[in-house]
């Protein structure tokens, strides 16, 4: 880490903050030890971690169980998290199962579309007329 190399250098605290524009107390943290860079402290407890258990469970009886269905259940069991910070905590602990015949089916309209990157692609569009109430004359329309 920089921090320290520049400081076995011999250059003081306050000159390593103003180098690496950050506080002096921060870069005295990364030096003691009692923070790394990246790394941030958790807002507060961790609401989900006696709830993930019980997500395990109702995913592995149901692969598709929506996610706004289990927050439901989840707060009747006392969860008193937002649905970002429980969909958020699903992800970081991978309790969603894949279910791989779901994977596999794209829709048409999202298929990829190959190409070497880098390239060009082309998008074609289709102009619709408009018909508007009151018998106005119709106008092009880009989707």
């Amino acid at each position: 880490m920089l921090t320290h190399a520049l400081r076995k250098r011999g250059w003081p605290v306050p000159a390593i903050a103003r180098h690496l524009d950050r506080d002096r107390k921060t870069v005295r943290a990364y030096l003691a030890g009692q923070q790394e860079p990246g790394r941030r402290k958790p807002a507060g407890p961790d609401r989900f971690g006696r709830f993930a258990e019980y997500c395990r469970i109702r995913f592995a009886d149901d692969p598709h169980l929506f996610a706004t269905a289990l927050l439901e259940e989840v707060a009747a069991l006392g969860y008193g998290g937002s649905y970002p910070s429980f969909t958020r905590a699903l992800r970081a602990r991978g309790l969603r199962p894949t279910c791989e015949r779901c994977a596999a089916a794209v829709p048409a309209e999202f298929a990829m579309i190959g190409h070497p990157p880098g390239e060009e692609t082309q998008r074609d569009w289709v102009e619709l007329p408009i018909r508007l109430r009151g018998g106005g004359r119709a106008r092009p329309r880009t989707c």
